[in-house]
């Protein structure tokens, strides 16, 4: 790559100049700031004591010297310190030609880098997916598909919830008021039904509290005492016995919620290579906790229950196995994680799960490493903000989430009112028309999700995301689409390609061909930072540098054949790019809008 090419001859400037010994792998390259002219920019301040002459000077004789060294190389600028360098057209042109046709451009060798994990979506098997599943989801999703595209074997996995009190208050308020009911019988998707009753529950157990509240009671007490607590804790009990009714209740009210899950899963666009169930997982840390102890790891207490200190590790002391032997939710991440290892053999293992568990993983690590696991290091916590509403935040046992499935019929609509009402069907028949709302709306979530950096809370609003113009998925979506039906035309019309060896480049044709060659080094950032955002902020660049190129340089109506032909090349490598880049994100793109 130049970059390398540029790094070896700034050594060679720098040594036989001022003698200076410079570290190929120390010198920086950065991209010349747009307010420049140049392609690369080289800082001379750290070699101004070596190279005893000022800023100007030095970049002006290192600039001169690289001129004469590469023929890549046409001009070069100096501002200050900065020494800009200008590459040749020839250069770019060589690159668009060689690549503007390579379905891999960009994407590491398969198999080329390390095993890893993904985990993500893990719900909760008492209600349905809301709109944090989502984030979570795609998310998830979009990192797995970065990471196969850096060369990693990539495997994803998805951990639910499905036991514990939380599925025992819906059993419990269905087994009181159900009357059998069931999805087929209600015209309800599995997990809508299990998670009105989880609501319904609520209801009730609230209204106990209060009124154990009036009797005296305090809000700790009342709910503690309040019978249907009660009642969902002596349901769990029941289970974790294998009392046969319960545990077939247990069952048939998860297979309901499992359905209604592969249906969203299917309507987000994501999937799995494997599931565990915490019901078949939560035991498994127990002999590990058997190994720590007898490491000195862990401690027991009086009580029989067994501990971790850790306040050498700046937290405190964790527990690990309550007195009466039963799990904790940190209990039966040690054995998952040791089980996950077993299927996988993992190097990375990248957990997928909201900020609000960042200590949970802390400890998580630390344990494994103090046990001396060999996948201990590869532990990662892909921490991510909160999903907000603009009417605030969402709570489940209130029944104020914002449903998954509801929020993706929401944006379909949507984009069919947006679409319509800016005249973007064209003469598309209904049956792709609806194709095409669904591929819009999807794109339009996705994005807005996606393009905001995962650390961060964020705010959600549907009628934002929805727009033709702007940082949206949308206004990529329609650009590739104009791309699509340039490039048809062009199929139409038969005029033969025409070498364009010998063309000078335009400021809009270069930038195009410029951000093109930035993809890989994108592609690899987002891989290294597990940063969907990074890809989606240069795919906007460059949807939106295509935009002025289309504006500003005629493409079918161009009567010179060589400029013709490297316009519909920048155009054909520019989709190909978006396309590619939407794919890894999880989002269509339409041929024809």
């Amino acid at each position: 790559m130049i970059q390398g090419i540029l790094k070896k001859n700034i050594s060679q400037a720098l040594s036989v100049l001022y003698n200076i010994e410079g570290d190929e792998a120390k010198i920086v390259i950065e991209n010349t700031k747009d307010d420049f002219e140049g392609d690369y920019t080289f800082v001379v301040f750290p070699y101004l004591k070596q190279s005893k002459r000022s800023p100007e000077q030095t970049a002006d004789d290192i600039g001169k010297y690289l001129k004469g060294k590469m023929p890549e190389m046409a001009d070069f600028n100096v501002v200050k310190g900065f020494l800009n360098i200008i590459l040749t057209d020839s250069f770019w042109l060589d690159f668009l030609q060689t690549n503007y046709n390579k379905a891999d451009f960009a994407f590491e060798p398969s198999s080329s880098g390390q095993r890893i994990l993904v985990e993500y979506s893990s719900p909760n098997s008492n209600k349905p997916l809301h709109l944090g599943h989502i984030r979570n989801n795609l998310l998830g999703y979009a990192v797995s598909q970065i990471l196969k595209a850096n060369g990693h074997i990539v495997s994803k996995a998805n951990l639910v919830n499905d036991r514990g009190i939380h599925i025992c208050k819906s059993m419990l308020a269905w087994m009181r008021s159900g009357k059998n009911e069931t999805p087929i019988s209600s015209g309800m998707k599995g997990d809508h039904l299990v998670g009105r009753y989880y609501v319904e529950f609520d209801k009730t157990y609230k209204k106990e509290i209060e009124e154990l509240m009036v009797g005296g009671r305090s809000k700790d007490e009342a709910a503690k005492e309040a019978p249907s607590i009660i009642a969902a804790q002596e349901l769990l009990q029941k289970w974790e016995a294998g009392d046969e009714a319960t545990v077939r209740t247990w069952k048939m009210m998860n297979g309901w919620v499992y359905d209604g899950f592969d249906i969203t899963y299917k309507k987000l666009g994501v999937d799995f290579d494997k599931i565990y169930y915490e019901s078949d997982t939560y035991l498994l840390g127990k002999d590990i906790v058997k190994e720590g102890l007898q490491k000195g790891v862990f401690y027991k207490k009086d009580d029989g229950s067994v501990w971790i200190n850790l306040t050498d590790e700046g937290l405190d002391e964790k527990l690990i196995l309550r007195g009466d032997g039963t799990s904790v939710y940190i209990t039966q991440d040690i054995g998952t994680a040791e089980l996950k290892y077993k299927d996988f053999n993992y190097e990375r293992s990248i957990y997928v799960v909201a900020n609000e568990q960042d200590y949970h993983f802390k400890v998580l690590q630390l344990i494994c490493k103090k046990l001396g696991k060999p996948y201990a290091d590869g532990i990662y916590h892909l921490s991510y903000g909160m999903v907000e509403l603009p009417e605030g935040k969402m709570k489940s046992r209130e029944g104020t989430v914002v449903d998954a499935d509801d929020l993706v019929d929401e944006m379909e609509r949507t984009a069919e009112e947006t679409t319509k009402a800016l005249g973007k069907t064209g003469d598309l028949p209904e049956s792709e028309l609806q194709h095409l709302y669904h591929i819009v709306g999807m794109g339009a979530l996705k994005y807005f999700l996606l393009k905001v950096d995962a650390k961060k809370k964020m705010m959600f609003n549907p009628s934002e995301s929805i727009d033709f113009q702007g940082n949206t998925g949308p206004f990529i979506q329609y650009t590739y689409a104009r791309i699509r039906s340039i490039l048809r035309n062009a199929d139409q019309s038969n005029q033969a390609k025409v070498n364009y060896t010998n063309v000078t480049l335009n400021k809009a044709e270069k930038q195009l061909i410029y951000l093109a060659f930035q993809y890989p080094f994108v592609l690899k950032e987002a891989g290294k930072e597990l940063s969907p955002g990074v890809l989606c902020n240069y795919v906007f660049e460059l949807a939106k540098s295509f935009n002025h190129f289309y504006h500003e340089c005629p493409v079918l109506k161009e009567t010179d054949a060589a400029k013709r032909s490297l316009r519909l090349d920048i155009s054909a490598f520019s989709a190909h790019i978006i396309k590619s880049a939407f794919t890894l994100l999880g989002i269509e793109v339409p041929e024809r809008m």
